[in-house]
């Protein structure tokens, strides 16, 4: 994880945080406003298991059923397709962003230089509650033991460590501004 993260603090320059924040700024103007519409109308009021903070195994059934065979192929295909995007999109800003700041931020031995991890671990949850979620919706009717109930973790830990990303990122730029004013005095 050390070697990951060093690696992620190389790769942030400042162009390439500059790109990355582009992208995600254009992404969640452009694209995911659409995304949403499209799940909402497709999920039928149901709501969505990647939406949710807390659900369990039966509710995730009660949205498949919800969903009826048109809205499952649906909530499947945007599995692997946006959901295998907007993760990348998302992590390659908060990852990008907060080395960069940390760098800026804190000493070269602080355990904040490996917070840049934190985006990394969410966007990993991400996809293993993509997988689980879609796995569960896909069978239905059948049920699908032990996945049923991890999609569920999975989510609640994706955002722990999304949330968590944002929260680290706006540590880092607090702790890099106060340093700049300080070093300017």
């Amino acid at each position: 994880m050390r070697s990951l993260s060093d690696r992620l603090h190389k790769l942030s320059t400042r162009p390439v945080t500059l790109i990355a924040l582009v992208i995600f700024l254009l992404f969640t103007t452009l694209v995911l406003p659409g995304q949403a519409a499209d799940a909402s109308t497709t999920a039928g009021g149901a709501g969505s298991p990647d939406l949710s903070l807390i659900y369990s195994a039966g509710d995730l059934y009660r949205m498949a059923e919800a969903y009826g065979p048109e809205g499952r192929t649906a909530y499947i295909r945007a599995r692997f397709t946006f959901d295998l995007i907007w993760p990348v999109v998302y992590v390659a800003f908060l990852a990008t962003a907060i080395s960069w700041l940390s760098r800026h931020a804190f000493t070269p031995q602080s355990l904040w230089q490996r917070a840049n991890l934190v985006p990394v671990i969410g966007t990993l949850l991400d996809y293993l509650e993509n997988i689980a979620a879609a796995l569960v919706i896909g069978r239905y009717p059948a049920h699908t033991p032990v996945i049923d109930v991890l999609a569920p973790l999975f989510t609640f830990a994706k955002w722990i460590f999304v949330g968590g990303s944002f929260v680290v990122l706006v540590v880092a730029l607090v702790a890099a501004v106060w340093g700049r004013a300080r070093r300017r005095r």
